[in-house]
């Protein structure tokens, strides 16, 4: 089955495959535990004492992978989001703003979490969880999902650089070589500006379109399974397809018509 296929496969059930994952042991287990103890996170302090916790909320935020920078995320809490020059807002990851406006310490002080609070981390981390869960059978298809969930929310293009998911979405699809990253910060962004407009990521039909064109280069790219044939064919009508688009919107009944020339 094609990234694309399998991707569809998924985001046309969401509903399904995320209770699917609520119910998976671990996730259950956790959220549980979050359930249990978000009410003791009052504070800054509170809320990085309780590691689980802390892990949980993280995760839930995509940010899983700076679960261990204690220092990072205090400095940011302490800040806020209010101060245009705050931590949270020269970092210019979306993922450490959202968390950061979140569990707004910085303009409430010590509060109890709201239920909706609760409610917000509980279904990010479920939603996080499947696309982990999806990613185990072709990691494609979890950046895909996890694309179509962050992109519409991009307000610059340094939140593309800022967030490693998002940035291999993009470099895949344009097809610019992972090199590019050892480049100065400001350098990238000129290159992604010139080839892709991220406000078009709020258009549903647009944001469907790029994921599609990840989908077939990703899979063109990783083509060690595929028929030389096939894959020649494929590269043929995917260039013609970007040709025909001018860049970056490709037409999606095109890219399904690639699809199925891969099983032809």
């Amino acid at each position: 089955m094609t990234t694309l296929n399998s991707y569809l496969m998924v985001a046309n059930d969401l509903g399904r495959w995320r209770a699917v994952a609520a119910k998976a042991p671990d996730v259950a287990g956790e959220t549980k535990y979050f359930e249990a103890n978000i009410g003791k996170a009052t504070s800054i302090d509170a809320l990085l004492k309780d590691r689980r916790l802390f892990s949980y909320a993280m995760k839930a935020f995509g940010l899983g992978d700076k679960t261990f920078a204690l220092g990072l995320m205090r400095k940011a809490l302490e800040q806020g989001a209010v101060d245009p020059k705050a931590l949270a807002n020269t970092l210019r990851d979306p993922n450490i703003l959202a968390f950061v406006k979140a569990f707004d310490f910085a303009g409430k002080g010590a509060a109890v979490p709201s239920a909706a609070l609760t409610a917000d981390v509980k279904a990010r981390y479920v939603e996080q969880a499947m696309q982990s869960q999806q990613g185990k059978q072709n990691r494609a298809v979890e950046l895909a999902l996890y694309f179509r969930e962050k992109a519409p929310k991009l307000t610059t293009i340094y939140g593309v650089l800022a967030d490693k998911k998002l940035l291999e979405v993009v470099q895949t699809g344009l097809d610019i070589s992972p090199r590019t990253s050892a480049q100065p910060v400001d350098t990238q962004a000129r290159l992604l500006k010139a080839k892709l407009d991220i406000k078009d990521f709020a258009d549903p039909r647009k944001l469907d379109a790029f994921i599609a064109r990840f989908a077939a280069m990703y899979d063109l790219k990783n083509a060690g399974a595929i028929e030389t044939g096939a894959s020649n064919a494929n590269a043929i009508l995917y260039g013609a397809s970007l040709e025909a688009s001018g860049g970056m919107g490709v037409d999606f009944g095109l890219i399904l018509r690639i699809q199925n020339a891969r099983r032809a």
